[in-house]
């Protein structure tokens, strides 16, 4: 599909993929199928030397196998849905989606998508996702995806919150606050064990 890192162009090539509610809907502004988008990505990053793995895995039946996989487009879009995700969704649920990620990986590979456990956590997958929508602009060069951008009507990152700087957005002395009682149940432990000592 595409070519070694060391061959592609010493030029990187830029592309921008628009999103809504967690599914692809267009490349560079253009809307597209899900069928046409991974084509003309197959095309790009294969051209760019994105998505080649050279992996040992683990089997079903558990021996171990070698695969040398060729996937530019997922490889895209996989950054692109991430890089999506990190603004949009709260951490909790973004720490907990990756939990279970490993989950559902293993009940497609091991052939098991038609159990209720699957159809559950593509319940909860699909949740996730009802405000997972922008735009993601990425920068290919040499078998690298690099974020170069990201924007989203839904985004949970505002500048104002974020500064370290003093604003009226919160005192920043009531972090002493929150520290003692985020420490506490170490403090507490590390106590219990001095006295047993």
């Amino acid at each position: 599909m595409g070519v070694s890192p060391e061959q592609a162009p010493d030029t990187p090539t830029y592309v921008t993929i628009s999103f809504e509610k967690g599914v692809p809907v267009a490349l560079n502004g253009e809307k597209m199928s899900g069928t046409d988008l991974i084509l003309k990505l197959n095309e790009i990053g294969g051209a760019n030397g994105i998505g080649l793995d050279d992996l040992v895995e683990n089997r079903l039946v558990g021996m171990k196998s070698r695969g040398v996989y060729e996937n530019p487009a997922g490889t895209i879009l996989y950054k692109a849905h991430q890089i999506l995700e990190t603004l949009c969704l709260d951490r909790d649920t973004m720490h907990y989606k990756e939990i279970i990620a490993v989950q559902f990986g293993e009940l497609v590979y091991f052939g098991k998508w038609y159990t209720p456990l699957r159809e559950a956590l593509s319940a909860f997958v699909t949740s996730t996702q009802q405000f997972v929508t922008g735009e993601v602009k990425l920068k290919l060069y040499k078998g690298n995806v690099i974020n170069a951008g990201v924007t989203s009507p839904y985004s949970l990152y505002d500048e104002e919150i974020a500064t370290f700087d003093e604003d009226e957005v919160y005192d920043q002395k009531d972090s002493a606050g929150f520290i003692k009682l985020f420490g506490l149940p170490l403090k507490v432990q590390a106590m219990s064990k001095q006295k047993k000592n």
